[in-house]
């Protein structure tokens, strides 16, 4: 049988350029990527989920691929990222859609479905729970825990310092972060280094190992499409995490009403720092969690077939 094919066209909405990537005719699900990822990072549900049915939405989002990247890192914040999705819907003619986000695809998503659960038919995070609010800014609770031990965040704060390190060999730089938080790898972590004078590659373990799931073909699409762009629209999400705090005051006590799924590697290291059981404070219809063993960050790359069968479960469990 063939697959659908895959459609690429280019969007207007929330006053950028959007490229997305779909598949099938239908209900509308929209799949976000996170970081450093692209539409692509959805090459193995686009198909599965069209040919079931759907109308499969893979957006590369701000910043991303062959979307816009505004300059200032403000317009990089949770209200112009979901506003970004929900202006995508409006292009497309759809009420609502249900939303799946991965990495920092996740948040966007789980935001969605407080501020405007109307919108929202369900929802899935990948990797990332929906936590409480934290009781300060962001940025400064990350500094109380770390103390003088690199932190990634952290580190992206510095406007210019990530960007220039990793767009220096955006090949050697994709390939060392997919291997280090994968299910692949040994240690499934960065490594413990002082703060003082480290920078991400010190952090990440390079390899000549080229797991089945993430092929030479596939760092290659990612690859090109960084040295386009760069990595700035990326890293600057991770530059809004206290603006995004102050943001969200209002939604501080919303919880997530709509069905929601969450699907996660057992080896993914943002689960171990946040597992699930977060979610029973702020998710009041979650309707599974699946943890996936051996799995690592890379969700629904490493593991395909098992996130389409969760992914196809919950649609049709909520009748969309």
């Amino acid at each position: 049988m063939t697959e659908p094919p895959i459609r690429h066209r280019t969007i207007p909405t929330n006053g950028i350029e959007m490229h997305v990537a779909e598949a099938g005719e239908g209900p509308p699900v929209v799949l976000c990527h996170g970081f450093p990822e692209l539409w692509y990072s959805w090459r193995h549900q686009l198909p599965v989920l069209a040919e079931a049915g759907y109308h499969v939405i893979a957006p590369d989002q701000r910043g991303y691929g062959d979307t816009t990247a505004p300059a200032d890192i403000a317009d990089y914040d949770i209200l112009h990222l979901s506003d970004d999705l929900l202006g995508l819907l409006d292009a497309l003619g759809y009420e609502r859609a249900v939303f799946a986000g991965h990495d920092w695809g996740a948040p966007v998503v789980w935001h969605l479905a407080q501020r405007v659960p109307e919108r929202v038919a369900g929802v899935v995070g990948l990797s990332v729970a929906c936590t409480p609010r934290p009781p300060m800014p962001p940025i400064q609770l990350f500094k109380a825990l770390f103390g003088d031990t690199f932190f990634y965040i952290l580190y992206f704060q510095q406007p210019g310092v990530a960007d220039e390190e990793l767009g220096r060999d955006p090949e050697r730089s994709l390939r060392a972060f997919y291997w280090t938080i994968s299910g692949d790898s040994p240690d499934g972590a960065f490594k413990v280094l002082p703060a003082e004078g480290t920078g991400l590659l010190d952090a990440l373990t390079d390899t000549d190992v080229q797991p089945d799931w993430f092929t030479a073909d596939d760092l290659a699409v990612y690859t090109a499409a960084y040295r386009r762009s760069g990595f700035t629209g990326g890293l600057n999400w991770y530059r809004n995490f206290d603006r995004n705090w102050e943001l969200t005051e209002s939604l501080a006590d919303r919880k997530v009403e709509v069905p929601a799924l969450f699907i996660a590697g057992q080896r993914d290291p943002v689960v171990l720092a946040a597992p699930p059981e977060v979610m029973e404070a702020t998710v009041a219809d979650l309707r599974g969690t699946v943890l996936i063993p051996g799995v690592g960050h890379w969700t629904q790359q490493e593991a395909p077939g098992v996130v389409n069968d969760a992914l196809l479960g919950f649609l049709r469990e909520i009748g969309w």
